[in-house]
């Protein structure tokens, strides 16, 4: 990793981690706006999901106008996160008075904030072709350290009804650092494919089934989708109704909530450092794309069987808080460890001349799937309960790793 490689990689984690504190900034003060509302789950949790809805919507309208590879990335990555902290920023003067203006602001933040996530993935392949595994991996690591820094400012301020207005600004201001800190450092790398003409019919392309890899590695990361958004979601509420039905003392449940989230960033390390490394072959040394994906695609597999046997044995052990506590931390730590891999398998099977289309696309559909996994989890605890629907996570590391050992047997068939 030369000098300038790791310069862009410190400067970007540092920028997505500061932008995707906006991601969960509604969420982390649900329990003061509920208080506020009057309102139950089903209204509050549009909070969630109009975030989810935004980034849908905001990620399909660059992926059809190919903006991630047609403009400058990190023009794309700054202008975005300006609009995403202005966004953020109304919803806390109108939340308390306005239930729709503010669900609306939640919807526009996450449109803007389709516009940081990609673009930095394909800024990052631009800089790396070797290390590309662990450059991504460090940068979703800090994108969960990111989401989690509002429940982190939630815990540690004794935030009320009468002050949730901090957190929400403090996610506004970083999310502006972050914007100056792309716009003064960052720049496209050697290994940047040039601006390709638009083409409207990459999104086609895409979605077919023309590439089988591509086909299959979306297929996994929509069943690591399935799961991660709606469990990062819960997780608090998920602990508070353990803790109540074990009579477990709740004043830690804020800080536990940020460590079960931001404790992700490690196995994304992990990820990355691992599928990273050149498997051997008898005597000769393996290093060709197709190597490539097949490690990485077993690192997912590694990520998703632990994170699912996690979410059954949350159902287990529900009425004990402890063990759940320590089950949640291992959760962390493997739901998110795939993510990147699946970014970079992505980069690796795509059109490079439209990598930043088609990342842009997978989390699009990503995302889109986690508007119905998030409101299908808090429909299923609100009717059967909390274990029931920590168990029906599993549905989606099961999926995922059916996925990738197809993509290891095509790639398998392609020696």
């Amino acid at each position: 990793m030369d000098s300038q490689a790791k310069r862009t990689l410190i400067i970007l984690s540092i920028a997505e981690l500061m932008a995707m504190s906006l991601w969960f900034a509604g969420t982390a003060v649900l329990p003061q706006l509920t208080q506020i509302w009057k309102s139950g789950l089903g209204v509050s949790a549009w909070l969630t999901l109009a975030v989810q809805l935004g980034f849908v919507f905001g990620a399909l309208l660059l992926a059809t106008f190919n903006v991630a590879d047609i403009f400058h990335a990190p023009r794309v990555l700054a202008i975005s996160a300006v609009a995403g902290a202005l966004f953020n920023a109304g919803f806390a003067f109108v939340a308390d008075h306005n239930i729709t203006a503010a669900i609306a602001l939640r919807f526009l933040t996450g449109a803007a904030l389709a516009g940081t996530y990609p673009p930095g993935m394909k800024i990052l392949a631009g800089w790396f072709r070797h290390g590309r595994g662990t450059a991504l991996g460090i940068m979703v690591g800090a994108l969960a350290i990111g989401s989690a820094l509002p429940h982190g400012v939630n815990a540690l301020g004794r935030v009320g009804a009468d002050n949730w207005r901090f957190v929400i600004l403090t996610s506004s201001a970083l999310a502006l650092i972050a914007a100056a800190l792309v716009a003064l450092f960052i720049h496209d790398g050697p290994y940047a494919s040039p601006s390709p003409p638009f083409d409207i019919l990459q999104v086609i392309d895409i979605l077919s089934f023309r590439n089988r890899s591509l086909s299959l590695a979306n297929l996994g990361y929509l069943g690591h989708m399935w799961e991660l958004y709606a469990m990062w979601a819960w997780i608090a509420l998920l602990l508070t109704q353990s803790a109540s039905v074990s009579n477990a003392p709740t004043y830690a449940i804020k800080t536990l909530s940020f460590l079960v989230i931001a404790v992700g960033a490690l196995g994304c390390w992990w990820a990355g450092r691992v599928s990273d490394r050149i498997i051997p072959n008898g005597l000769s040394l393996i290093s060709d794309n197709d190597s490539r994906v097949r490690q990485r695609s077993r690192v997912t597999i590694i990520a998703m069987a632990v994170s699912g046997a996690c979410c059954l044995l949350t159902a287990i052990f529900f009425h004990s808080f402890y063990a759940v506590a320590a089950i949640s931390i291992v959760w962390g730590i493997s739901i998110v460890a795939d993510s990147a891999q699946f970014s970079a398998i992505i980069s690796e099977v795509a059109d490079p001349q439209y990598v930043g289309t088609a990342l842009t696309l997978q989390t699009a559909m990503g995302f889109l799937l986690t508007v119905g996994s998030i409101r299908l989890t808090a429909a299923i605890g609100k009717h059967w309960g909390w274990q029931w629907a920590a168990a029906s996570l599993s549905i989606g590391p099961a999926l995922g790793i059916w996925a990738m050992l197809r993509l290891q047997k095509t790639t398998d068939d392609t020696k």
